[in-house]
């Protein structure tokens, strides 16, 4: 654990007695003396409070217009960049030119310049990407002096709004930037859990404070990388690296909701980002496979890694997978050959050993209660 980056509230989770492990080279919390299960019932019930300070930070400053950055920007993915509103934000993915997906990421429009978020194992390489490709029009500037927590429930406004009133009026992916005791915070209502709730970068000064005072109320507990898995995991979200990677496209991975008219065939803006060849023919004709959900049938969760087949044939692969809390039952998901992945579609997951079966299931596993 030595050559692991450590957080900026690393001490305050070994006070709340967080089980630090390393995860995308940092020393992260997957649990606290709640547990896993609890946690992720707790979250479902209320409030829970996560530090996802890993992930990267950036901002997108403008040499002249922020039209031209903007522009620039949505070469890079199959996704409409420039007709986002001030105050917005829009969930991106970077494509390479086979069609694969480099990572995804959330972005924001604040008026005179983008704000970025990408995950903690590529955020090196998505920078690097971005500077390769932006310099002409676009300052790349990494965040260094920020950490950012998100906070997800059903009591997640109400706790938020005590520290920081505007947040109530927000709507789910609006951004907003407001001045606090803390710092100026960046907040957007979003998050990675399928439930209403924030993500609010706060200065490293005034992390700690905001923090505690956030966990002082009643209703928000720590919560560790375990559950927020198994939350992700319930509401049919991807991890990069596992569900999403390189050789993954996005029609593939059913994030076709994120490619916007603009971006796509007979668009104003078609085309024109890294394999857009490969994207728009499977926009048309379909993919060979596709990302499902699926039900294991009993108790024993199916993981990252199972194979599946129909009869003696193999169709396919389980990327995540455990046991859903909040459904009592197991739950995965995976790829499968496209004629295989009519919601309903009875399969089998070889199982140590043996093969068990397992239905093609329709995602989310638990309803979302975003804030529209």
């Amino acid at each position: 654990m030595s050559d692991l980056l450590r957080l900026g509230l690393n001490d305050l989770h070994e006070e709340l007695g967080g089980k630090m492990v390393p995860f995308a080279g940092y020393s992260m919390p997957v649990q606290y003396p709640m547990g896993v299960l609890k946690e992720h019932l707790h979250t479902r019930a209320a409030a829970g409070l996560f530090d996802v300070s890993h992930m990267g930070q950036v901002i997108l400053r403008p040499k002249g217009s922020y039209e031209a950055t903007a522009l620039d920007f949505e070469r890079l993915m199959p996704v409409d960049v420039a007709g986002l509103a001030e105050g917005r934000q829009r969930y991106g993915l970077f494509t390479n030119d086979a069609g694969g997906i480099l990572d995804d990421l959330m972005f924001a429009n604040r008026g005179d310049h983008l704000f970025v978020v990408v995950n903690a194992a590529c955020k090196a390489a998505d920078i690097a990407h971005m500077q390769a490709h932006l310099s002409g029009t676009t300052e790349v500037l990494p965040v260094t002096d920020r950490a950012l927590l998100a906070l997800q429930g059903p009591a997640a406004e109400a706790a938020l709004a005590r520290l920081v009133p505007q947040v109530a009026a927000m709507r789910f992916m609006d951004v907003a930037q407001v001045p606090t005791v803390f710092g100026e915070l960046w907040i957007s209502r979003s998050g990675y859990t399928g439930e209403d709730g924030y993500e609010i970068s706060v200065p490293d000064g005034g992390a700690e404070g905001l923090a505690r005072a956030l966990l002082a109320m009643a209703e928000v507990a720590p919560i560790g990388l375990g559950a927020r898995d198994s939350l992700r995991l319930e509401a049919g979200l991807c991890l990069y690296g596992h569900d999403i990677d390189e050789t993954t496209s996005p029609v593939e991975a059913g994030l076709t909701w994120a490619i916007q008219k603009a971006r796509r065939a007979g668009g104003a803006r078609e085309g024109g980002f890294p394999g857009s060849a490969r994207i728009l023919r499977e926009l048309a004709e379909g993919p060979a496979r596709r990302r499902v959900g699926l039900r294991p049938e009993g108790r024993a969760p199916m993981r990252e890694g199972v194979e599946l087949y129909a009869g003696e044939t193999a169709v396919g692969r389980i990327t995540s997978g455990g046991f859903g809390p909040s459904v009592e039952a197991p739950v995965a998901m995976g790829y499968v050959a496209a004629d295989h992945a009519a919601t309903g579609t009875a399969l089998a997951g070889e199982l140590r050993g043996k093969r068990q079966p397992v239905t093609v299931a329709d995602m989310p596993f638990q309803p979302t209660t975003y804030k529209r």
